[in-house]
């Protein structure tokens, strides 16, 4: 087992362009420590991709970005992982009159001299699929960033003066310098269905989708027919259903029932996009996708015992969990734990 998980923290060496070079994948020596560990479908869609696309830019004013050119006016900045967690993906949507910049990672390097660069200088709305640090972090970086309402105090809680301090060049090697420092901008919660107008008729909305986080949302993109879907669409796992965490709000929306209640509407609009966009690993992905992760929401929350395999941990102070792993067909698999099925009174 032990030279298994050699291996897999070896992978595929990838010939990328950024400037950050990834140091290691987790610790080898610890055998419950199986998060950082990515599958096959994602690392291979990875390497494939970033060596042989030939849209592949990285320009100078920010080194660690990695640029990818999917249509006229959209374009994925593909950003290492400076930490444990997977490499991340942002959207960039150029409109007649204004941009749209789908999330805002880590905000490594100068992020936003690039976005301008790309844009030629467009007005530009900036938007949060969800809380998390590694899709949230740069928000300092603008003026005025918009979210879900639900996750607009959870985002307060993440990004805050000292965020960066845990990042040390453990994983990852990149100047800490090129981390950027806390400044106070403008956080705007919006609700579900909120449209944001790029100028004449290209109108981006905002879909509240839940699970991952309590205000995760996708954005439709009708004229360009895509959704940027963040983490509640990605090839690995799909960390959805882990119960109420404690200091957050609207908790009650992080579970499997309330995921599936809200991508139960969106496949009735599967006819709006045909490709989704995730926050991270594989992208372009057809839109049918939803159907098989919806397929397999239902079948666990029919029956919480019927997960593909399951996880076992142990953490630093000998506290034992579990957590539960569901297959989707033609994706990945979803994880969830014994309180994270059903909806929580949190």
């Amino acid at each position: 087992m032990e030279e298994q998980i050699k291996n897999l923290v070896l992978m595929a060496p990838i010939k990328g362009a950024t400037k950050a070079k990834r140091l290691k994948w987790g610790d080898i020596n610890n055998k419950n420590n199986t998060n950082w560990i990515q599958n096959n479908l994602s690392w291979t869609f990875q390497k494939m991709f970033r060596e042989g696309n030939d849209t592949r830019k990285v320009y100078d004013i920010n080194p660690y970005i990695e640029v990818y050119k999917y249509a006229d006016n959209m374009y994925g900045l593909w950003n290492p992982s400076i930490g444990t967690g997977g490499d991340v993906w942002q959207y960039l949507v150029i409109g007649p009159k204004k941009a749209m910049l789908i999330d805002t990672a880590w905000g490594l390097g100068n992020q936003k001299g690039l976005v301008d660069k790309l844009t030629g200088g467009l007005p530009l709305i900036v938007v949060n699929t969800h809380c998390h640090g590694d899709h949230a972090l740069g928000n300092v970086l603008y003026d005025r960033v918009y979210c879900h309402e639900y996750d607009l105090e959870n985002i307060k809680t993440v990004v805050k003066p000292g965020a960066w301090d845990r990042f040390n060049n453990e994983y990852a090697d990149y100047d800490l310098k090129d981390l950027p420092e806390y400044k106070d901008y403008e956080l705007i919660g919006v609700p579900h269905g909120h449209v944001f107008n790029l100028g004449g008729d290209y109108d981006i909305e905002l879909f509240w989708t839940a699970g991952h986080s309590a205000g995760q949302a996708m954005l439709i993109d009708k004229k360009g027919r895509n959704i940027f879907a963040g983490d509640d669409v990605i090839s690995d796992r799909i960390g959805c259903g882990g119960g109420p965490q404690k200091g957050l709000f609207y908790q009650e929306y992080c579970n499997l029932t309330s995921y599936h209640d809200r991508l139960k509407i969106l496949c009735t609009r599967l006819d709006e996009f045909d490709y989704i966009f995730s926050g991270h690993f594989t992208n372009n992905l057809e839109n049918s996708v939803l159907l098989n992760l919806l397929e397999a929401l239902e079948e666990v929350i029919a029956d919480p015992n019927d997960f593909t395999y399951l996880e076992e941990t142990v953490n630093p102070a000998g506290v034992k969990s579990i957590a539960y792993y569901k297959q989707i067909k033609g994706l990945g698999r979803f994880r969830y734990t014994e309180n994270g099925v059903y909806p929580s009174k949190a």
